[in-house]
């Protein structure tokens, strides 16, 4: 390392909306939104991380932007004026971002009337100018016309794409642009700026505006030419909008004599003291870097240490809310480590390796999504951190970069024969597998006979765990890369690192056998070091139980289910589908009719426009874009209030909808093979552990619909085979009379009567059609933990009359009401809620100061231990559902479908009369031993040649 100065200017401004759309919403202890502040801090970090490795700075400081007006808007009010606001929940996150610079005691740096590269472009010339050599940490294309190689006395000035782990030199900028930095200004007020409003040449893109650069030397040389230029629509806007090329010219040109606030001497670098940063981390409730902080790193006396998450020990907590579970201490991942496993003498060193190492992390790499017609192009192995491999098995050709037939593919064992070699271990009692979402690689290496066992899902151990939290925010992702940013404070390849996107996406089986390495084989190490990390946690936390008796063991029962599929017929639907767009058709005329002229009846804005400005209806309102909101509940209001119109346009989007999510989609998702639909279960879908289907979604079809069971009609069993149908009758229901021991509830469901009938008797004194469905809808509302505004809507009344139906229905059931108030106590308490089977959901909102999350989470905690609790159960009946058919002799019955509160089965016609009360009493008795319910479940069964016949 030299002795020459290295300032590093960070653009801290393009790391903030980076960041905020990187991780989910997250909030602090106090209830205020930090998601970008989390994500500023983990990237800063590691940009700390990276430079420390490299021959990092001796000077650095973060530059944000003011304000977003400049003096650019004094030159033209136009500048960056179709930029949208930025997102309400970012706006408070600003100062903590500023407060996340200084914790790490780095220089903040902001200039009224200036933008961020305004000051960095003057500290960057100042710099250079006294000799130091400047790396502008960002991909902005603006800040490209600074890069140079320096002189006599004079630095050099580069730029660092952290997103693509790049060096940007003057090579680089003149590949980009076709010109040099010096030239760059001139390409860009040409082309114009889209995102900044900069109007350049209407019709000038990137290729003629570099063309003309370098034709004619500048920007003024372009234009001056253009009156000797041939006839063309080119020569005719460059005369015409001269004067908008060299306005924006003006605006493209960077200010590099900003005041400069502090000198470049304060911007030097001794170290990182952790007592600020460990203060700011523990305020934000980020304890997973409190983990990587300990108090001898960064110290002063280790000058160009600016990584304070080199820690000599682990920290003391592990769980993103404070368990006491220690963090493995391993190294940094390091890609360089990872083995191209080519031959078959390779490929048995690791098998070996695997084998002496009893735990292993696998994940494969396809061609597709869908891991029922995925082909499989490669398998990436890892036994320890930094000790992985990738197998690939059908990579096109050595460099990547196509599927040229003449191409030389690179040497690798072939398919049928690696995978003949790795089935022994995959399937091996004495190995525990673990993946990252492995239910996709077991369906994948499934259609190649391998059935892997025994197993380990991180995601699913994250759901077990943090299912609500994620890092003291709603909804905390657990896919690979959430989980390695939270827990390993490691962020990832990403997939379009190594593929590209949009019409450059390559598959991955034509990435170079070295970058298909590092993405494939680090994939597998991450998964490792979380399963290091996170299946600990389990007996500290107590998921243990929920885990391994019911998350676990439903990972193959699940995976069984989707290569299973379900017919559909084809015909059917397609019928279906020519009926609903002849009816839309229909529709469509007829709200044209009424409105009185045509317009699109799917756009919300065309549409509020009739409605409220042509018509005139009452309760239209506008949102910020300056629309009417034209959703179902306003469309129901005017419904409701007369509006013929709008009973037309409900039913023409629920028959559209239907149509394109259902009958033409189904059609579609057919796969060729099968020729059976195969839907998706996620795992971690729904927060209280309920399973949700997509691609396609099977869940979401109307059931009490004359349309909705006409799409059902379309599901059908083989020939000769039947669908059977079993579904928990009432079962939250059922669930809250015991867990908020309620008598009456108890008693009427002991004696078979309908629940609705009781309640209507207890509430109103009397049962008719009326009361009973007044009843139905409070039943169920109350459990979800409705208000009187949201019961007045349901019901059609004033708030006043069903805030007095609240009132009386707790009167008549007071267990309800104290169900209520005890779970939310303890949720307050505790910070999350638990079925009676103990999966934890958390609620990191409950005591938001705003009204809105306070109160929503206060709902969803209402339900969570009920609707979890009876997603428990029928899961549990799931895992022990075909054992159970195998031993009563019947294996021919297959589970295909699971949908909410009900399980699909095809079975063969003889077979039905055996196999009902096997599935009822699995499903009765799914409960037990764990949890004895003081009500019985009860179960409805039917058959027949369709989904909708078996209802």
């Amino acid at each position: 390392m030299t002795d020459k100065q290295h300032l590093y200017l960070v653009d801290g401004s393009a790391y903030i909306f980076r960041a905020y759309h990187r991780l989910p919403p997250l909030t602090n202890p106090e209830g205020t939104p930090v998601g970008a502040v989390y994500g500023y801090t983990t990237m800063l970090w590691k940009l700390a991380e990276d430079l420390d490795k490299a021959d990092g700075p001796t000077h650095l400081a973060v530059i944000l932007d003011k304000s977003s007006h400049s003096f650019r808007n004094e030159i033209y009010d136009q500048y960056k004026a179709n930029r949208p606001d930025p997102p309400e929940d970012l706006v408070p996150q600003f100062p903590l971002i500023r407060d996340a610079t200084r914790a790490f005691s780095l220089p903040c740096i902001e200039e009224p009337d200036v933008e961020a590269d305004d000051v960095i472009a003057s500290y960057a010339r100042k710099a250079a100018a006294e000799g130091f050599d400047v790396t502008i940490v960002s991909s902005d294309k603006d800040l490209m016309q600074l890069v140079g190689t320096g002189g006599d006395g004079v630095g050099a000035i580069d730029m660092l794409d952290t997103m693509k782990s790049a060096r940007i030199g003057v090579e680089e900028v003149t590949e980009k642009f076709g010109v040099g930095p010096e030239l760059v200004g001139d390409v860009l007020a040409l082309m114009g700026d889209t995102a900044d409003n900069i109007p350049g040449i209407f019709g000038v893109g990137p290729k003629t505006a570099t063309k003309l650069i370098q034709e004619h030397g500048s920007l003024t040389g372009a234009l001056d030419a253009a009156k000797d230029m041939k006839k063309s629509k080119l020569k005719e806007r460059l005369l015409e909008h001269r004067a908008d090329a060299e306005l924006s010219r003006v605006l493209v040109t960077l200010k590099e004599d900003c005041e400069l606030p502090i000198p470049l001497s304060d911007m030097k670098l001794d170290g990182v003291p952790p007592e600020p940063l460990a203060e700011f981390l523990t305020t934000h409730g980020f304890t997973s870097l409190l983990r990587r902080l300990d108090a001898g790193s960064g110290s002063p006396d280790r000058k160009n240490d600016l990584n304070p998450a080199k820690a000599d020990k682990p920290g003391a907590d592990a769980a993103p809310a404070g368990a006491s579970q220690a963090l493995p201490d391993f190294p940094a991942i390091d890609r360089s480590t990872y083995e191209t496993v080519q031959t078959r003498e390779r490929l048995d060193h690791w098998i070996a390796q695997c084998l002496a190492a009893r735990t292993i992390a696998v994940d494969t790499e396809t061609s597709a999504l869908d891991a029922m017609q995925a082909d499989l192009v490669g398998i990436s192995l890892a036994t320890g951190p930094n000790e992985a491999c990738y197998i690939p098995l059908a990579h096109l050709n050595e460099g990547g970069g196509g599927s040229d037939m003449f191409a030389e593919k690179p040497e690798q064992v072939p398919l049928e024969e690696a995978l003949a070699a790795l089935k022994p271990l995959l399937e091996s009692d004495a190995v525990l597998k673990i993946g990252q979402n492995i239910k996709y690689d077991l369906n994948v290496l499934a259609r190649h006979d391998i059935h892997v066992a025994p197993i380990d899902d991180t995601m699913v151990i994250s759901f077990a765990l943090d299912a609500g939290r994620g890092e003291g925010g709603i909804g905390g992702g657990h896919g690979m890369d959430e989980l390695s940013v939270r827990h390993l404070g490691h962020s990832p390849m990403s997939f379009k690192d190594v593929c590209g996107t949009g019409k450059k996406q390559i598959p991955f089986g034509e990435v170079p056998l070295d970058k298909a390495t590092e993405y494939a084989a680090e994939d597998a190490d991450v998964t490792w070091r979380l399963h290091q990390h996170l299946k600990p946690r389990l007996a500290i936390e107590g998921g243990t139980s929920i885990y391994q008796r019911v998350d676990r063991p439903l990972i193959p029962t699940v995976a069984g289910m989707e290569r299973e599929g379900i017919k559909v017929d084809r015909a059917r639907l397609a019928k279906l589908s020519e009926e609903f767009a002849t009816e839309t058709a229909k529709l469509e005329k007829e709200i044209h009719t009424v409105a009185g002229e045509e317009f699109s009846v799917g756009s919300p804005k065309q549409l509020g426009e009739i409605l409220f400005d042509k018509m005139g209806y009452k309760g239209g309102k506008k949102g910020k874009s300056g629309q009417y909101s034209t959703d179902q509940s306003v469309l129901e209001k005017l419904d409701a209030s007369g509006a013929d119109i709008a009973s037309k346009v409900l039913e023409w989007r629920q028959l559209s909808k239907l149509r394109s999510t259902y009958t033409e989609a189904l059609q579609a998702a057919i796969n060729p093979d099968t020729q059976r639909v195969h839907t998706s279960y996620s795992l971690v879908g729904a927060q209280t552990g309920r399973l949700s289907s997509t691609d396609p979604n099977l869940q979401n079809i109307p059931i009490r619909t004359p349309i909705g069971r006409q799409i059902r009609e379309a599901f059908v069993p083989e020939d000769g085979n039947v669908l059977l149908a079993a579904d928990y009758s009432q079962i939250e229901l059922r669930l809250a009379a015991h867990m908020a021991d309620v008598d009456a509830l108890k008693d009427a469901f002991a004696k078979g009567e309908d629940i609705h009938n009781r309640t209507a008797q207890e509430m109103y004194g009397e049962v008719s059609r009326d009361t009973r469905a007044q009843a139905k809808t409070i039943n169920f509302a109350i459990l979800y933990g409705i208000s009187r505004w949201g019961l007045a809507g349901r019901l059609g009344v004033e708030a006043d009359e069903a805030q007095a139906m609240i009132d009386r229905y707790f009167e008549r059931f007071p267990g309800i009401q104290r169900y209520i108030a005890e779970t939310l106590e303890t949720v307050r308490e505790r910070g999350y809620s638990e079925t009676l089977f103990g999966r934890k959901t958390w609620f990191p909102r409950i005591k938001s100061k705003n009204q809105a999350e306070r109160q929503g989470s206060e709902r969803a905690a209402i339900n969570a231990p009920i609707q979890g609790t009876s997603a428990d159960i029928i899961k549990r009946a799931m895992v022990r559902m075909l054992p159970a058919l195998r031993d009563a002799g019947l294996s021919d019955v297959r589970m295909l479908l699971q949908v909410h509160d009900e399980l699909v089965f095809e079975l063969p016609e003889g077979d039905i009369a055996a196999a009902s009360p096997v599935i009822e009493r699995v499903m009765a008795e799914a409960a037990l031993p764990s949890v004895d319910l003081s009500v019985p479940l009860g179960i409805e069964i039917g058959t027949g040649a369709s989904w909708d016949a078996a209802h």
